[in-house]
Order: C-alpha cells, then sequence, then structure tokens
C-alpha cells in the first residue's frame, strides 16, 4: 500500500517524541543498569545470561556481558535518541533511516530482556513495540505508510482498552467510583500534586473514576474513525494521559500514551495548530515522494504480522480471566496491556536504617536511607520524577506489599549498603554514612498516610507514619544469612 500525505507531520512529531522516551530510557539505563544489573549488581544480567538461551531473550548482551559493554550500549542509544530528535536521521536515504530506529530497537530490547525484575514494566514493551513500528516509518522525503500509521493506532487501542477493561473486571472501587479515594495516595510514587488531589472534594474523585471509563472503554474506538472523529479520540486521550501524567510519577507510561495518540491527528488538524512560520522550519516544503516497492511491501508484511500476532491479545481482551502486560514473544511485539487493576486502599513503606554502633540496644540510634522518589521522610514534599523511571524506588512499592524474601534483590541491596557500595549508593538520595560504613542495618514496614490540610499547616510535613512491624531483622556482615 502506498504512503500518505497526511501523516507527514504526525510522523514528524511521533518520531521526534519517540526519540525523546528512547533517550530517556537509555539515560536510565546509564545511571541505573550497572548498579542494578552489572557484574556485581543487585541482579548481576551476566548470571541470568548463563541460564537463559539468546532464542528466549534475545539481546546483544549474549556476546558480551560485561560492565564496560553495558556502558557503551547506553551511550550508543543516547547518541541515537539524539538522532531522531534533531531530525538527522530523516535527512538521508531511506535506509539510513531504517538503520538508525532498527539500531534503537535493538539496543533497548537488549537491556530489556536481560533486565529481570528490574525492567518487566509494561511500557518497556509498549516503547519496543512502537519503536518496531517507527523503524517502516520512512524519513521526512518519503510519505509514511498509511497501514503503519493504523498498526500505532492499533497499538493505543490495546493500551487503553486493555486498561479500562482490567478496571471494570477487577478491583470494584473502579465500579463503585472509589479508587480515587484512595489512589493518589497509595500509588508508587505520588508527585507534588498528589496530596491536593487525594484531598479534593469527594466528588471530583467520583468523576474522575467516570472520566477513567470513559477515555478508556468508549473513546478508543474512535481512534479508528476518519476525520473529526479520530481526532476528537486523540485529544480526549491526550488530555486523559496528560492528566495522569500530572497526578502521579508513572514513569514514561503517559508521556508514551500520549505520543501514540498523535497518530490520530492528521496534517491537516496539525497544520491548523502550528503557526506557519513554525511549520516552515519543522517541515520541508517539498511534497514527499511515495515510498518504493520494497517498503510498501515491508509495511504489508509487517501488517499481516501484526494480524497474526494480535489473536492471542484479542483473546486475552475478550476473556474473563484477562491479564494485563504479558508478552507473547521475546521480541515484546503485539503484547497485552493494563494497569491498575486492583487499588492499594493503605500505603506501606520499607524504610531501610543503619547504625554505626558496635553492639545494637535499646539506645541504639539508627540512621534512615533516603531514595529519590518513594516517600521516606515525612517532612520530605514528593518529587517530580515522571518521565525518568527510578527502577528501585518501583520495586521498594512492590516490596513493601509482601516478605522480602520474594524479591531476590532485596537481601544483595541490605548486603551492598553494609558494603557502603558506591554503585548501589547511587540509585540513592542520600547516604546517612558519607566516609564510613554501618555496622548493622535492619529494615521496618511503616503505614503511611497523608497529613491533612490541618497537620500540614501545624507541622509542615507531607505524611504521617507509624511502625507496622519488622521488615528485615538487624544483620551485620558477619551474620551467617548473609554469607554466600
Amino acid at each position: 500500500m502506498a504512503g500518505t500525505n497526511d501523516f507527514g507531520l504526525t510522523r514528524f512529531i511521533f518520531q521526534r517524541t519517540l526519540g525523546l522516551v528512547y533517550l530517556i530510557g537509555f539515560v536510565v539505563a546509564l545511571n541505573q543498569f550497572r548498579p542494578l544489573l552489572g557484574e556485581k549488581g543487585l541482579l548481576p544480567a551476566t548470571i541470568f545470561i548463563q541460564q537463559v538461551s539468546f532464542l528466549q531473550a534475545p539481546s546483544l548482551f549474549h556476546f558480551f556481558a560485561k560492565d564496560a559493554a553495558f556502558t557503551v550500549a547506553a551511550w550508543a542509544g543516547i547518541f541515537l535518541s539524539g538522532l531522531a530528535i534533531t531530525g538527522l536521521s530523516d535527512r538521508y536515504s531511506i535506509w539510513f533511516s531504517v538503520m538508525i530506529w532498527s539500531s534503537l530497537w535493538m539496543l533497548y530490547l537488549s537491556f530489556v530482556n536481560v533486565g529481570q525484575t528490574f525492567y518487566a514494566f509494561g511500557w518497556e514493551s509498549i516503547l519496543l513495540e512502537a519503536g518496531f513500528y517507527a523503524i517502516f516509518l520512512g524519513p521526512s522525503r518519503v510519505a509514511p505508510p498509511k497501514l503503519i500509521i493504523w498498526m500505532l493506532r492499533w497499538l493505543l487501542f490495546r493500551v487503553m482498552f486493555g486498561a479500562g477493561l482490567i478496571k471494570l473486571r477487577g478491583d470494584p472501587c473502579w465500579r463503585d467510583l472509589s479508587c480515587l479515594d484512595y489512589h493518589y495516595e497509595t500509588q508508587p510514587m505520588p508527585n507534588p500534586l498528589s496530596w491536593y488531589l487525594h484531598w479534593a472534594p469527594a466528588w471530583t474523585h467520583h468523576a474522575g473514576v467516570l472520566f477513567n471509563h470513559f477515555a478508556e472503554v468508549i473513546v478508543p474506538f474512535g481512534y479508528f474513525f476518519p476525520g473529526p472523529i479520530g481526532v476528537a479520540a486523540g485529544l480526549i486521550t491526550l488530555l486523559y494521559q496528560g492528566l495522569i501524567f500530572a497526578s502521579g510519577n508513572l514513569s514514561f507510561l503517559n508521556f508514551l500514551t500520549m505520543i501514540l495518540a498523535v497518530t490520530t491527528l492528521n496534517d491537516r488538524f496539525l497544520r491548523a495548530i502550528i503557526p506557519d512560520s513554525r511549520y516552515v522550519l519543522l517541515w520541508p516544503p517539498e511534497p514527499p515522494a511515495p515510498p518504493g516497492i520494497t517498503f510498501q511491501t515491508a509495511s504489508i508484511l509487517v501488517t499481516l504480522m501484526t494480524a497474526v500476532l494480535s489473536v492471542a491479545p484479542i483473546l486475552n481482551m475478550l476473556s474473563a480471566r484477562q491479564v494485563m502486560n504479558t508478552n507473547y514473544n521475546p521480541l515484546h511485539l503485539v503484547g497485552t496491556y493494563g494497569a491498575f487493576g486492583s487499588i492499594t486502599r493503605i500505603r506501606y513503606e520499607v524504610i531501610i536504617e543503619g547504625t554505626e554502633d558496635p553492639v545494637v540496644t535499646a539506645r541504639t540510634v539508627w540512621r534512615e536511607y533516603e531514595f529519590k522518589g518513594k516517600p521516606g521522610d515525612p517532612s520530605r514534599r514528593p518529587a517530580q520524577i515522571a518521565p525518568y523511571h527510578l527502577r528501585i524506588d518501583w520495586l521498594m512499592w512492590f516490596a513493601a506489599m509482601s516478605d522480602y524474601q520474594d524479591y531476590p534483590w532485596f537481601v544483595p541491596l541490605m548486603v551492598k549498603l553494609l558494603q557502603a557500595d558506591t554503585d548501589t549508593l547511587s540509585l540513592l538520595k542520600t547516604n546517612p554514612f558519607p566516609g564510613s560504613r554501618p555496622r548493622f542495618i535492619r529494615a521496618e514496614l511503616y503505614e503511611y498516610h497523608f497529613t491533612t490540610p490541618e497537620e500540614r499547616r501545624q507541622t509542615g510535613r507531607w505524611w504521617n507514619r507509624h511502625l507496622a512491624r519488622e521488615y528485615f531483622p538487624t544483620v551485620s556482615l558477619r551474620d551467617p544469612a548473609l554469607q554466600g
């Protein structure tokens, strides 16, 4: 199928903003992959690679699983992301564009497929799937294949409609409209607005749930309509995802979904809202040429492949036992997505503490490790992190929901903190033992609640907390439980 001139500017915006998400992902890998998954990380990817085959988890790191390779790959991804963001990937042949976008996809796939639990988030697969389709959009001098635009809309549909169905079938609070009474306080990482939204009038919470159902269950069908209906559906999705982005720190999920929603906006609409002078700077004046037969054939094959791989996600969406965020192949193509099928009612936080005292007594002074994003100090204002992704902070949110033994990275984290490991400490906001290291360490589980407006006026605190129970026992490096 030939390309279309109706989505040239759409492609321009989509590719450059998708390049920005790739950039965020590779910066995260540069900063966090080594302490989390490096040769001496919490869950070394080198060990994982020895246990799985290349076909099970395709990754360039099967050929060179060293910290140097992880670092070089992250920097290569950052460089290639820059080419996509600046448009340099567009300025040469169609094959140069294919090479840039293919390289971005392969590099990020390499990190995700050996990233284990630290990369087991639905938005990693969404990025990889969107990045795969971007390979076949072509450069600015070639009209984008309309089939690929439709494949991106199909991805957007699965992200949104899957999330809507999992909510309707999941937690009853989505049906009685009470989920937002809890969500702003108990979500993985609240941001500065979350406190204010939590204390907003109850009717806003109920209206928010209704808007959620409308945006996720009804609106997605509009993506496939031509003209004003498709544009309206895209704009509602942009508004909806923007509101979620403003209310919490969900990594780059909302930003990425907004980028997918751009594919519902055609050039006619975009020209109407972009000033002419800016439009000339953004877009080459000459009309794009139709794609060659090879590129047209590739877009048809990709569409056929997507149709075949869509059977499993469709059956999943139709199933009463729907699951969310599942991949059906190691290339992370045409997966099943969804979010917040259940809402936690009470927030718990794992607080890690250490002491330099030679003997632990009732009078021991404990110092708290502060993380960059997750709640800790009750007086600290919630941070704005998204669209950046703090992987250890997210895993700490999950860890608070069950026993530490369910998380194989937790004991290594405690060992690394006892050793004052520099790489591990780089994941945290503060090191309470600068220039030294603790003799003992422990973890306590606290229940957290937002302060009331009156309490905040009087104390300045954002949170109230009280001790729920011990989470991890007091240990030292000499403890037999940490040996080996």
